[in-house]
């Protein structure tokens, strides 16, 4: 697996989680740039992601559903406040509503993805940043790390295509 390491922070309110790839950090970073790449990774396997807007530039924004086993969508999205291709990526991620709509009602996070040179390969480093203690737990309980963990395990065999 390629998650080497997660680790949640409460006193600094961040969740980081460290994953190394064998593949060139341009290669690994066409996993985030081009959205057919994002949706075959993005979410446990179980919730597959389907990506309707993809704007990577500063001020842009992703848009996305995941569909549950039962076939049930849960909306997301991300707004773009920094983008440095093939090694940087910031964003505020969110949770949409029922139209797609950013869900006020639900907690966002700000993360910074990081690719860089390591041992050959790619280190990629997602840190997600939480407003409060209680949103950090919050997300925590509905499987975010979980999740995520499971999100960057399936990066490997698209790496290897």
């Amino acid at each position: 697996m390629t998650v080497t390491s997660v680790d949640k922070d409460v006193d600094t309110l961040t969740l980081t989680l460290v994953a190394d790839f064998t593949a060139p950090v341009e290669r690994v970073w066409r996993l985030w740039a081009d959205p057919r790449q994002l949706e075959r990774w993005w979410g446990p396997p179980s919730y597959p992601a389907t990506f309707e807007e993809h704007d990577l530039t500063p001020g842009g924004g992703v848009t996305y559903y995941m569909t549950g086993p039962e076939g049930e969508k849960f909306g997301g999205w991300w707004r773009i406040s920094s983008v440095t291709p093939p090694t940087a990526l910031e964003f505020t991620d969110g949770f949409s509503d029922r139209d797609g709509a950013p869900d006020p009602e639900m907690p966002t996070t700000s993360v910074r993805v990081t690719l860089t040179e390591h041992d050959g390969g790619t280190r990629m480093e997602l840190r997600s940043v939480f407003d409060t203690r209680e949103q950090m737990e919050r997300l925590a309980e509905m499987g975010m790390v979980e999740g995520l963990s499971q999100s960057v395990g399936q990066m490997d065999a698209l790496l290897a295509d």
